[in-house]
């Protein structure tokens, strides 16, 4: 099976097992949030992963730049839910700061390979 050259990029495997993590993590949400914070986590969070290899696949910098600084704006967007998540009793302390070394780090890496 042929591999994409985005499916080689650390960037984007562990965006994608971040997006796994989330996904597992959002699981034991109440029900009654099934449609508001766990379906804007997951959104977000699917984002990330998404926009790097649509980036990378485009032909122009401008273009490969502009799908990178919408993976890293989910990122954002994902870390204001898990920090309401904190707040709101649904994610421990442990499980927010181990979310957020993931994320920090994946932003740093798309920053990276922005540059």
């Amino acid at each position: 099976m042929y591999v994409f050259s985005f499916e080689k990029l650390e960037v984007w495997q562990n965006s994608r097992f971040f997006t796994l993590d989330l996904y597992k993590l959002t699981s034991k949400f109440p029900s009654n949030e099934l449609f508001r914070i766990t379906s804007q986590i997951k959104r977000s969070t699917s984002s990330i992963t998404t926009n790097i290899p649509e980036g990378t696949s485009r032909d122009t910098n401008k273009e490969k730049a502009r799908f990178l600084t919408i993976s890293y704006a989910s990122a954002m967007e994902t870390l204001n839910h898990l920090i309401l998540s904190k707040d709101l009793g649904y994610v421990s302390e442990e499980e927010y700061i181990r979310c957020r070394e993931k994320l920090e780090k994946i932003c740093n890496q798309i920053n990276n390979l922005k540059k």
